[in-house]
């Protein structure tokens, strides 16, 4: 099942096992419970402390559990970890002996004083970039706290419970037996979840922090590196994100990085978050900032939160990068996470074989119709001008996909369901003014992006676009407030450019300091 390198990296992970774990299979005679068995067995052979017993009693099969030797497992795998899980099954393992997980002292304590009962399951796709991420914040919740469970669920190995639940995006968290949320969800968004006294726990201690010299909000490339250059010049910076990394979470892969090959989005973000913590950074994670209070004379400029707190500094980086931009039809929010999906690569897989629509003629649009056309039986591309504005290299490969219509000239109308998931998309034909109806099962939106600046527009000059005005230096509209990234007047949206508008920021930003 394991290569010879793989296995021989395995090999290294096992050997940091705190203690002896039980692998429990629960088999049946399909090919994937094969596989199963062939990847149970290597991991088994692979150290003395680990036991691999068969005599598992799941419901569902192919599945494994991990656990300690005479206790109840409390992590399971229904399905291969195999693609982006591998990493959550290594990590499981460890954390399964009692080996430490990576995170604060403070969050253990938080998990292991959780008061309840709590059952979870993960449905995921092993294509999905996003998914391990929360597999991995539940993995080592119930790691850690006896009273919870957690299981992670293939959809590709359980087609007949995905239709019956009615999972059509992943990662789709359920737990006790109901929905908890879809998406993206790192370990402190989830506690914030369980504990209703995290949020007035955190207001109170930001309350409390000093003053800045340089205050970042935002933590995507351009917030990594303003907060990195500022750091480096010795003075008091702090770094506000809703999540560290932002958008580029949400990119798969990543080839135009200069000095790097390749790379995807959460490899990256985990890269900056790390090297920003190499620095005395105060890195202030799920924070939204609300408004934007610009210093009057003899004052400092401050950052309200939504959770009432208010943080202040001498100078201000915003950047809060941008989101993906919505359609807004009728049918697109009542229908999202139902079959109305923003990412190809995470939710394509649970429409395999099914007609799908791609919205979108740029590169991400026929991007993500080339990816679906390998996995669903149809896929129709919707663009609303005359001609696709992918590049040329793109389209040739679009074109030449026996499963692939596209239709220019559409204006999307309405996404339509009924039984609570998509069953069709109506599109304007811009020509004639006819509506034409679309039989399908998922529309994905890939229309561009919407800048986060919504809670600015009162206080600094913003394009019609949304975006923040600034100088070649980054400077704003308001003295000592800065912008970089995505949520600017920067002309080209690219993270090699963000990371360069950041420092720029940064740099500036000192200037300003030393100067007043």
């Amino acid at each position: 099942m394991l290569d010879a390198n793989i296995k021989a990296q395995l090999k290294g992970y096992l050997e940091k096992l705190a203690g002896p774990i039980e692998l429990v299979a629960s088999l049946d005679d399909s090919s994937r419970s094969t596989d199963m068995r062939k990847l149970l067995d290597d991991i088994a052979s692979l150290s003395d402390k680990v036991t691999l017993l068969d005599n598992g009693q799941d419901a569902r099969r192919p599945c494994f559990s991990i656990g300690k030797p005479g206790e109840p497992a409390r992590i399971r795998f229904a399905g291969l970890p195999m693609g982006h899980e591998f990493t959550s099954l290594i990590l499981a393992l460890l954390q399964a002996s009692g080996y430490p997980p990576r995170v604060s002292d403070e969050v253990i304590d938080q998990i292991r004083h959780l008061d309840g009962d709590f059952s979870f399951e993960t449905y995921v796709s092993l294509s999905c970039h996003n998914c391990p991420d929360v597999v991995q914040a539940l993995n080592t919740m119930a790691a850690l706290n006896p009273r919870i469970r957690h299981v992670m669920i293939d959809g590709a190995f359980n087609q007949q419970e995905i239709e019956e639940r009615q999972i059509m995006a992943v990662p789709s968290v359920w737990l006790n037996g109901e929905p908890f949320d879809d998406g993206r969800m790192g370990l402190e968004e989830i506690l914030a979840r369980l504990d209703s006294g995290t949020a007035a726990r955190d207001a109170a201690r930001l309350a409390e922090k000093q003053p800045f010299d340089v205050l970042v909000v935002g933590g995507g490339p351009a917030g990594a590196s303003a907060a990195i250059y500022a750091a480096r010049k010795g003075i008091r910076t702090g770094v506000l994100a809703e999540r560290f990394g932002g958008q580029v979470m949400d990119t798969l892969t990543i080839e135009n990085l200069v000095s790097v090959p390749e790379t995807d989005g959460p490899k990256l973000a985990r890269a900056l978050e790390e090297h920003v913590r190499q620095y005395d950074v105060d890195i202030m994670n799920l924070q939204q900032a609300e408004a934007l209070i610009p210093a009057s004379p003899g004052e400092l400029h401050a950052i309200r939160l939504a959770n009432g707190a208010v943080l202040k500094a001498k100078t201000v980086i915003i950047s809060t990068g941008a989101r993906w931009r919505e359609l807004n039809v009728p049918g697109e929010k009542e229908y999202r996470g139902k079959g109305v999906a923003y990412c190809p690569h995470c939710d394509g897989p649970l429409f395999k074989g099914k007609r799908v629509a791609v919205v979108g003629g740029g590169n991400s649009g026929v991007e993500a119709a080339i990816d679906l056309a390998g996995i669903v039986g149809h896929v129709t591309l919707l663009q609303s001008r005359e001609t696709l504005r992918a590049d040329a290299v793109l389209q040739t490969r679009l074109h030449s996909l026996a499963n692939v219509t596209v239709i220019t000239q559409a204006q999307t109308h309405e996404i339509t369901g009924a039984g609570g998931k998509v069953n069709g998309l109506v599109y304007r034909d811009r020509n004639s003014g006819e509506l034409h109806t679309l039989a399908l099962e998922a529309v994905f939106v890939q229309i561009g992006l919407l800048p986060n600046t919504d809670w600015l527009k009162d206080t600094l000059r913003l394009t019609p676009y949304g975006e923040i005005e600034i100088d070649a230096s980054g400077a704003t509209s308001v003295p000592g407030v800065f912008a970089a990234g995505d949520c600017t007047t920067s002309p080209y949206k690219q993270i090699i450019i963000a990371m360069g508008d950041g420092a720029t920021a940064s740099l500036a930003a000192f200037d300003y300091l030393i100067r007043s």
